[in-house]
């Protein structure tokens, strides 16, 4: 299945699916409740409300616009990897049909944000777009130097501004919810929720932590020879990547060994591979 997913037919298929669930994240949960959460979607949002345009016309023309702009001020090759996306999520929206699929707008919101923080993290996957506002960031790190994370939030924040005189404070309040929730959404799919901690080790007694780790459990470990920064010694640190349920048991076990001992913990979101001895 893996293997499909790399080739071009399944990359499309991919593709597709991430931008049906943008689509359908946005006809049925998002302007249903008037919430413009950003983006040229966001920007459709509101222009639908003010002037009953289609959102997909709306997001067509704004796509339009910012493929010129990529053109323009990018290059072919932003412009390539935007083009198919951009073009085929107003298609999508004209053609699945607006519903009110839940009536509680708070509701409507959490789970439009979820439905449409995983398509946009396909898309990621697959290196693909939507086009729209992604392209404005990338000018502005172009000539401004400004990050795109930076960028992005500008523009996306400027579009929830607009929520307000459009459809009053409640919808800005919501978008701007919508935003933060997607984005942590997208986190979590990205990097998968079957998540683990790589922890380090160094302590006086470290023969005895790593006997204790290697006879008695089945954690992946590994030894680094480090340096001191003061002393200049050379000394062994342990790796371990742990489950996160285990990680309590292994710094109980550590520190009932050695109570002085140094742990840092960090998160290890993916993991591939395995050990080699």
């Amino acid at each position: 299945m893996q293997k499909f997913f790399r080739t071009t037919l399944g990359r499309g298929t991919l593709m597709v699916v991430a931008l049906g669930l943008i689509a359908i994240s946005i006809n049925w949960f998002y302007a249903p409740h008037g919430v413009a959460a950003g983006g040229a979607t966001g920007i459709a949002i509101l222009v639908q409300e003010a002037f009953g345009v289609p959102v997909g016309v709306t997001t067509l023309g704004v796509n339009v616009l910012m493929l010129g702009l990529a053109w323009w001020l990018l290059d072919s090759g932003t412009t390539r990897r935007i083009l198919i996306g951009s073009l085929l999520l107003p298609a999508m929206l004209a053609v699945i049909p607006q519903a009110e699929v839940v009536s509680d707008r708070l509701l409507a919101v959490v789970v439009g944000s979820i439905i449409f923080a995983v398509g946009v993290a396909i898309n990621y996957r697959i290196d693909a777009s939507s086009g729209g506002t992604t392209v404005p960031p990338l000018i502005l790190k172009r000539y401004l130097g400004l990050k795109p994370a930076l960028g992005l939030f500008i523009i996306d924040m400027v579009v929830c501004l607009f929520n307000i005189p459009v459809s009053g404070v409640e919808a800005f309040v919501l978008a701007v919810f919508a935003i933060g929730l997607t984005s942590l959404a997208m986190t979590y799919v990205e990097t998968g929720f079957d998540r683990k901690k790589a922890v380090y080790i160094m302590s006086g007694d470290i023969e005895t932590i790593k006997t204790a780790i290697r006879d008695h459990s089945d954690h992946g470990l590994t030894v680094h020879s480090v340096v001191g920064g003061h002393s200049g010694q050379t000394m062994e640190m342990l790796m371990v990547v742990v489950e996160q349920p285990d990680f309590k048991h292994l710094v109980d076990k550590v520190r009932a060994i050695d109570p002085t001992a140094f742990i840092l913990a960090t998160e290890a979101t993916e993991v591939h591979g395995g050990s080699l001895g």
